[in-house]
């Protein structure tokens, strides 16, 4: 039997974020199913299962596109440790931030290296 969109999607989510991802859905259960199903199925399930670009890739792609919008800092968390869980190494992590200076200034640089110190010290990098 064919998995649907939605297990998927799961089973990327987990790959990518474990037990954080998995808590960023259920903590929407009583406020938004629909979003965490969206997140899901759409974000997990259709895009992150595609086979042009690596895990490691994506979350380059990913921590970099969260950096610059700002203010995402949660969700950069999460994706900070998706990074280190597919592979990504700290100072891969750090120098893709730094990168970002010149488009996005420092500011938002700043926002993500100390949310990235954060989630490294509770890793024990």
């Amino acid at each position: 039997m064919k998995e649907t969109r939605y297990e998927n999607g799961m089973k990327r989510l987990k790959e990518i974020d474990g037990a954080g991802g998995e808590a960023v859905i259920r903590s929407l259960e009583d406020i938004s199913p629909d979003l965490g199903k969206f997140i899901v199925e759409f974000a997990f399930g259709d895009i992150y299962t595609r086979k042009e670009m690596s895990m490691q890739e994506r979350e380059l792609i990913t921590i970099t596109s969260l950096l610059t919008l700002g203010g995402c800092e949660p969700q950069l968390e999460v994706h900070i440790n998706g990074a280190l869980n597919v592979g990504i190494p700290p100072q891969k992590v750090i120098e893709t931030f730094l990168q970002c200076i010149p488009y996005t200034g420092f500011p938002r640089v700043l926002n993500a290296v100390f949310t990235a110190k954060k989630i490294f010290a509770e890793r024990g990098y």
